[in-house]
């Protein structure tokens, strides 16, 4: 299974990201500041990084100039509370894969971390693969099946389908569906969301995303 290392000194955070990605199938380790994270990393075997920007010490945007620095290809998620855009464009910049601003959602986080290990190749088997109501995701392949028939999924649609199989029968927000398939460079006003619903409805069903008004999108 991946192995993810977290490096952040609030306490309170690690623990919940830990204990979350524990629960999800990961190995998780924690370390509380930039020297630990650097050894760490000599030392050890991880699949990504989930890196805090405010550590003391050595802080986040070091740690990731070092590891690049050292040949490190491994994707690596920039964690702030910051919320400059100079900060956002620096880690981008300095050879972050993703930034993600603190407060956050675990589902979110979780989102974007099997979003860049898919990009890197590594996947648990049990995520290989994502089953609902006759619609089929190969993760590893992105092959689509709907009721046994193939069918070809954009890049984004693809991704659009993977966040409503992974959460059947709940209601996603617009504000949750452009954060996870889009990131935090698209304008939260923008319609590109219900845009690709419903290229999305025309290739697997109309029937099957349902319009929840005022709240978002579920797929029944």
């Amino acid at each position: 299974m991946p192995s993810i290392l977290i490096v952040e000194d609030e306490q309170r955070i690690s623990a919940f990201v830990e204990k979350g990605l524990t629960a999800a199938g990961y190995t998780a380790t924690v370390v509380a500041d930039g020297r630990s994270a650097l050894d760490y990393v000599s030392t050890g075997s991880f699949d990504l990084i989930l890196l805090d920007v405010g550590l003391p010490g050595i802080d986040g945007f070091e740690v990731l100039s070092r590891l690049r620095a050292q040949g490190e290809t491994m994707p690596i998620i920039m964690l702030t509370a910051r919320t400059s855009v100079d900060d956002t464009v620096a880690g981008l910049d300095g050879g972050a894969n993703d930034y993600l601003p603190k407060p956050f959602k675990f589902d979110e986080l979780l989102a974007r971390v099997r979003l860049r290990l898919r990009e890197s190749g590594q996947l648990t088997v049990a995520e290989s693969t994502l089953d609902h109501a006759g619609i089929s995701l190969d993760l590893k392949t992105r092959r689509v099946t709907v009721g046994g028939r193939a069918i070809d999924l954009s890049a984004r649609e693809f991704a659009l389908a993977e966040q409503f199989l992974r959460h059947p029968e709940q209601v996603l927000s617009r504000e949750q569906l452009l954060s996870r398939v889009w990131g935090f460079d698209f304008d939260p006003g923008s319609n590109v969301v219900d845009v690709y619903v419903r290229y999305l409805r025309a290739k697997i069903g109309v029937d099957r995303i349902e319009t929840v008004r005022g709240m978002g999108y579920r797929l029944v």
